[in-house]
């Protein structure tokens, strides 16, 4: 099997920034009424697009909240924390070696913030214009949708694209798109036990760095 496409997630993939982000959630969200901790935040929000992160705030907390005045602190929040969330380490080598492919990212975050991020992180030149946000989508991850369409806009059959993902809801996704999915937990908010979630949502193969991915890769490619 040769991979004419790698498909990335974003948050906790390519940047380190799920364990800070949730934090920032949880203090808006303890500011408001609702005590939430960092950790309890990444169990039960991570991998989440916003819609869908409000709705499931809404049901767990009994209260009601405006979701763009809600989402509005919580990027501001997140913004104050940006500065220290840094690339996961080795990705930039990684990419540089994956050129030959093509590179997209297929996110629940919004596309602004993948382009930002990229930006800062010097990373936005493997990507071009290939950023694509579930965050309009009607059904974001654990469905297929955002994976799908990343394939149809590359123009690359689902079962050639290899997706890098760290989230249970990710890799769901991945699968369900029938895809390759290699599990990556290189990430600060990854804790014991996230293998097992993962691999129970579909992800046949773990990684635990980008030199574990690209070992992988080539053993699938042989």
């Amino acid at each position: 099997m040769k991979f004419e496409a790698v498909i990335f997630d974003f948050d906790g993939v390519i940047v380190d920034s799920e364990y800070a982000a949730n934090a920032a959630l949880a203090e808006v969200l303890t500011a408001q009424g609702y005590p939430v901790s960092a950790e309890d935040s990444v169990e039960r929000y991570a991998g989440l697009r916003w819609s869908d992160c409000h709705r499931r705030i809404e049901e767990e907390s009994g209260l009601r909240f405006d979701g763009d005045s809600l989402g509005a602190k919580v990027d501001e929040a997140i913004a104050a924390r940006a500065a220290d969330m840094l690339a996961i380490e080795g990705i930039d080598a990684f990419l540089a070696a994956q050129v030959h492919r093509r590179l997209a990212i297929a996110s629940s975050s919004e596309k602004a913030w993948l382009e930002s991020v990229l930006e800062r992180l010097g990373l936005r030149a493997y990507f071009g214009d290939r950023l694509f946000s579930a965050a309009g989508f009607p059904r974001g991850k654990p469905h297929p949708d955002i994976y799908l369409h990343a394939a149809r806009s590359l123009g690359v059959p689902p079962e050639r694209c290899l997706v890098v993902e760290d989230h249970p809801l990710g890799v769901a996704a991945g699968s369900a798109a029938g895809m390759t999915v290699i599990a990556l937990l290189a990430g600060s908010h990854i804790r014991p036990g996230h293998a097992d979630r993962v691999r129970a949502a579909g992800a046949r193969h773990v990684a635990n760095s980008y030199v574990e991915v690209s070992e992988i890769m080539a053993q699938l490619e042989r």
